[in-house]
């Protein structure tokens, strides 16, 4: 059996990145080669083909998978949040060089330890908050970068506080604990893309550090995109 000690040891560093993309409308096919990814439609509408077939994307919807991809953009601009998974030791460029008309800007690039012993899945979500409301110290079960969609939202972490606005992005690392209050002007909502454990499927993987915020009253809402299990490259 392997101590806690030793698994530390074992831990494997990776890159977590994440890219905002704007294709023209009737784009030329743009290749993007095999990677773990999840692709959230910020604006407009494409067709996200891969190995197995072919998947209409419409506005505020997510395409995950580990496949190449060919990405077909609609009648109208089209801009994508395009998240990507993979080893430090095998970074390269992601931006979209070679496809002329679009633009291409890496959002964050972050570097990441994963358990090789451990089976991962990728899950991309939208968390929505009212008003005002607030997520209580919490942590995750896995790493992941958020992305404000609208609102704003504050996060206190490891001594230090940020505040996001519509478009800004953040890591979590998972288990640092978190306290996210959000503004009380309007509502605020993220796009979230994180690595968690495989028994997480279908599952919440929050848990609140304290336990009196347990039963207390949790304004966000959640809905899941998708999952998708991963095989670390």
């Amino acid at each position: 059996m392997v101590s806690a000690i030793n698994r530390r040891s074992v831990m494997e560093k990776f890159v977590l990145r994440v890219f905002e993309d704007r294709l023209p409308p009737a784009q030329a096919p743009v290749y993007l080669p095999a990677l773990a990814r999840a692709i959230y439609a910020v604006e407009g509408e494409l067709h996200v083909e891969h190995a197995t077939g072919s998947q209409h994307q419409q506005a505020q919807s997510a395409w995950l998978g580990d496949s190449a991809v060919t990405l077909l953009s609609g009648p109208a601009p089209v801009r994508i949040w395009r998240w990507e998974l993979l080893r430090e030791s095998t970074r390269s460029p992601g931006e979209l060089r070679s496809a002329p008309g679009t633009e291409s800007v890496c959002k964050m690039e972050e570097t990441i330890e994963l358990d090789p012993h451990q089976s991962w899945l990728m899950r991309c979500d939208r968390v929505a908050f009212p008003p005002g409301g607030v997520a209580h110290t919490h942590v995750h079960q896995g790493p992941g970068i958020r992305i404000c969609l609208y609102g704003e939202i504050t996060i206190e972490t490891l001594g230090q506080t940020h505040v996001h606005a519509a478009g800004d992005p953040w890591l979590e690392l998972g288990y640092a604990p978190v306290f996210a209050p959000t503004t009380e002007l309007e509502p605020t909502a993220f796009i979230r893309c994180f690595l968690l454990p495989r028994h997480c499927r279908g599952r919440s993987s929050i848990r609140y550090v304290h336990p009196e915020d347990n039963s207390k009253q949790k304004p966000q809402e959640y809905h899941v995109f998708g999952e998708h299990f991963v095989t670390l490259p």
